[in-house]
């Protein structure tokens, strides 16, 4: 992968047009998509999770066009099955006891290892991939970016309900996810063989296999040379999703140049950051988020110019300052948290909230 090219890695949920239920029915899906879509289309765990991929994209618009063929592809490929296709953190209602899990050597490894934890873990996330060559490069910027990691999750936050419950969060895949292993905000780490050395010491202790499992909301991928930003919920519309990722792509190509002109921007310990997390999952765009800078509680609305005049000149250089620029979008909108409990409040109904999020992944295709 080159400098910032982009992967973007959606997971949607498969739903029953007539009970809104999660439908385990994903195989079908991915046996008629493999012929068009190759590696692009995915199984997981959860047989009402499909995930899509996009092949390397070398900026912000080649991505969108990946995105939105993929959706549309899913799409007709569920239609043919008589299924429709959601995209939110988590189903409304569904209750994970009654899904099925595919069946595959690692998912069985997986469940023997961490029985209902991983049973349980029937959330739908963003991923996306961030190229960068350099490992050292990439550990020192990822170092920086933890920061910013719960400004970035605040605008995806898209899974307030679970089990037919209102949970009081704006995202609640992220309180779901916790129960996992080496989840949550990366440590710091001094170099890429300080991050390699502890890879190696968990695959040596037999708490892990290889650095795939290490779940963190950040990651220097194990594999690819890329910055994996796993911190978000997956959002309803195409336009979010790009968003997101332009944010993300801006924000590695700005602390790299500060870099070639030997500067940094500051860490922060994981403890402070996680106290933004906690608030950004809870109250998504509508929260109070710490600066630390100057020890005070600012509202989030503030916090989105800032970041805004942090990445804009970066997003200029990159071509991405009209993606980034849906950020006013969401924050005059709402969140897909938002959206969807304006819905339920008005009608009281989780089948309708499942309707509109059909309707939102399908939003400018």
């Amino acid at each position: 992968m080159g400098l910032f090219t982009l992967g973007i890695e959606e997971e949607f949920q498969t739903i029953d047009p007539e009970t809104r239920e999660l439908k385990s029915h994903m195989s079908k899906i991915v046996e008629g998509g493999k012929t068009i879509l190759q590696e692009r289309i995915k199984q997981e765990m959860h047989q009402a999770v499909v995930e899509m991929g996009t092949d390397i994209c070398a900026n912000i618009h080649e991505a969108r066009q990946e995105v939105t063929f993929l959706r549309q592809k899913l799409l007709e490929l569920a239609d043919n099955q008589g299924l429709k296709i959601a995209a939110g953190g988590t189903h409304p209602f569904s209750d994970w006891q009654h899904q099925l899990i595919t069946e595959d050597d690692r998912y069985n490894k997986l469940i023997d290892e961490m029985r209902d934890v991983a049973r349980g873990n029937l959330i739908f996330g963003l991923h996306v991939h961030v190229g960068i060559d350099d490992r050292n490069d990439a550990i020192r910027i990822m170092n920086q970016l933890r920061y910013f990691l719960p400004h970035i999750f605040a605008l995806s936050v898209n899974s307030p309900f679970w089990c037919g419950r209102n949970t009081g969060f704006h995202s609640y895949r992220a309180k779901v996810f916790d129960k996992f292993p080496r989840t949550g905000i990366p440590e710091h780490f001094e170099s890429a063989s300080d991050y390699d050395d502890y890879i190696k010491l968990l695959i040596k202790t037999g708490c892990i296999d290889n650095g795939k499992k290490i779940w963190w909301d950040l990651r220097l991928h194990p594999f690819y040379p890329t910055i994996e930003f796993r911190i978000c919920d997956v959002p309803m519309r195409v336009d979010e999703t790009i968003c997101l990722a332009a944010i993300m792509q801006a924000l590695v190509a700005k602390l790299y140049s500060l870099k070639e002109k030997n500067l940094s921007y500051r860490t922060y310990p994981k403890y402070l950051i996680n106290e933004n997390k906690w608030r950004a999952g809870r109250y998504g765009i509508h929260s109070k988020l710490i600066d630390f800078g100057i020890e005070g509680e600012v509202p989030y609305v503030q916090l989105v110019d800032e970041l805004l005049e942090f990445i804009w000149e970066t997003g200029a250089q990159l071509g991405s300052t009209e993606e980034i620029g849906y950020i006013n979008t969401i924050m005059k909108n709402g969140t897909g948290a938002d959206r969807q409990l304006r819905v339920y409040d008005e009608t009281g109904s989780f089948n309708a909230v499942v309707d509109y999020m059909i309707e939102e992944t399908k939003f400018g295709l």
